[in-house]
């Protein structure tokens, strides 16, 4: 029960200041920041307290699945009533984790026909995203899919449909994608910071054998524990193999390779700031390198790709490299490099770095600085910063949380989600294309408007 003096303290800043949260988006100067933050903490409460507890449930157990549930449990408001995974290992440590009361079960289907159930989080393998996603949204249920979205192109248009023709929520779990870095980033873009957008590139390096998915195989992985049959029900037939389960983002018939799994998120971020719908041309080269564990995909992938002029941002190239046997140690970043300057982008930071370009002084100034070199010498004029950094404030609890939050609070206001069903086309599209052009060894044509690949 909420404390009675809070209660009145809160309703009596909100009676005071007579406003509400289109207010505060209306009118930004008349509060202060502190005020305004207060305020929408305020609103987020009372919301919530104005709705029943979101009540979750979590297909897919493993060790995406069990972070995106361990952070969606820290917003206030969530409960976890269900969790389905294919094998039982991962279903008696949701009981010991979360409570004996979860209801646990193999088959995601049942979840879905519980009436307790208002959300699902997706965190499968990809090739039972499109599945999964679709038949939760037709059965009620609002879906956060990690991602990327799909496993192949043609199942994007699929859950595009169940979205639109459900209006339930969907959003793809990019989680940098609602960081405050790329927030920053967006805004300082569309100031004009670097001026025009000519270059972009993102970096994704691993040097860890858990880094580059040589996962853990339990000790009890067999037919007994493991449901095989509807593991590879939509998909290629074969005997059972704990490798191709347990480390499947290695094979192509589950996993979508470094380019699905990382390609993505720096898409995700480069789309977010500049407003972009994607790119129209893509090429990718590579190869397995270092990894020869008998893994199907490449563990070096180097993927371009040509960005067309919109409304939004000129014309402009991007280029993406994913390293799984990096010498130095593991790291990741956006860069976008403009006519003045250039950012470096990460979920937590900003590195703004700008071209000291001479300007000519205005004739007022100009004859000022006649006279103090008169009575001076010639005098050295100051300079503004060459690089700027922006950090987030101690204490912010991740671009994973900010994710969530922004689903949940889609499902609470019915409001659009940082990246529902076509941005996560828009972003999945293109890192598919790279494998598409890795494998076949030609170009990808691909229209970012009608999201469609030009044959």
């Amino acid at each position: 029960m909420r404390d009675k003096k809070s209660l009145q303290s809160r309703r009596s800043f909100l009676n005071k200041l007579v406003i509400s949260s289109a207010f505060v988006a209306g009118a930004p100067a008349i509060l202060s920041a502190a005020d305004k933050s207060r305020l929408r903490r305020i609103l987020a409460i009372e919301k919530i307290n104005a709705n029943d507890t979101l009540q979750i449930a979590l297909i897919g157990a493993g060790g995406m699945g069990t972070e995106d549930i361990k952070t969606a449990l820290k917003i206030p408001g969530t409960k976890l009533v269900a969790v389905a995974d294919l094998y039982d290992g991962r279903l008696e440590k949701a009981k010991a984790t979360w409570g004996k009361d979860i209801f646990t079960t193999r088959d995601y289907r049942e979840i879905l026909e519980r009436n307790d159930v208002d959300a699902v989080i997706v965190a499968t393998p990809d090739h039972w995203h499109k599945d999964i996603s679709v038949s939760a949204m037709r059965k009620g249920k609002h879906v956060y899919c990690e991602k990327p979205m799909v496993h192949s192109i043609d199942e994007g248009y699929e859950i595009i449909k169940a979205q639109n023709e459900t209006k339930k929520i969907f959003q793809v779990g990019s989680q940098g994608m609602s960081s405050l870095g790329n927030e920053k980033a967006k805004e300082l873009f569309e100031a004009g910071a670097i001026g025009q957008l000519n270059y972009a590139e993102g970096f994704w390096a691993r040097n860890s054998p858990t880094g580059a998915w040589q996962y853990a195989i339990p000790e009890d992985a067999s037919l007994a524990t493991v449901d095989w049959d509807t593991y590879i029900s939509n998909s290629t037939k074969r005997d059972f193999d704990p490798l191709r389960f347990f480390r499947w983002r290695n094979y192509r018939d589950y996993g979508t390779g470094v380019a699905g799994d990382l390609f993505v998120h720096l898409f995700s971020s480069l789309h977010f700031i500049v407003s972009s719908k994607g790119p129209n041309r893509v090429t990718a080269t590579g190869g397995l390198r270092y990894w020869k564990d008998g893994r199907e995909v490449p563990d070096i992938l180097l993927g371009m790709f040509d960005y067309p002029e919109t409304p939004n941002h000129p014309p402009f190239n991007l280029s993406l490299r994913v390293n799984f046997v990096d010498g130095t140690s593991g790291s990741t970043y956006l860069r976008l490099v403009g006519s003045e300057g250039a950012m470096d982008v990460t979920w937590t930071e900003v590195f703004l770095r700008k071209n000291i370009v001479s300007e000519p002084l205005d004739p007022f100034l100009q004859q000022k600085g006649n006279e103090l070199d008169v009575a001076f010498g010639e005098r050295k004029r100051m300079l503004p910063p060459k690089e700027m950094v922006y950090e987030v404030e101690r204490g912010y609890k991740g671009a994973h949380y900010d994710h969530f939050n922004n689903f949940f609070h889609g499902i609470r206001t019915g409001k659009t989600v940082n990246e529902d069903a076509i941005f996560g086309m828009r972003a999945a599209a293109p890192a598919l294309s790279c494998n598409n052009s890795y494998y076949n060894d030609k170009i990808i044509k691909w229209d970012p408007d009608k999201m469609k690949i030009i044959m």
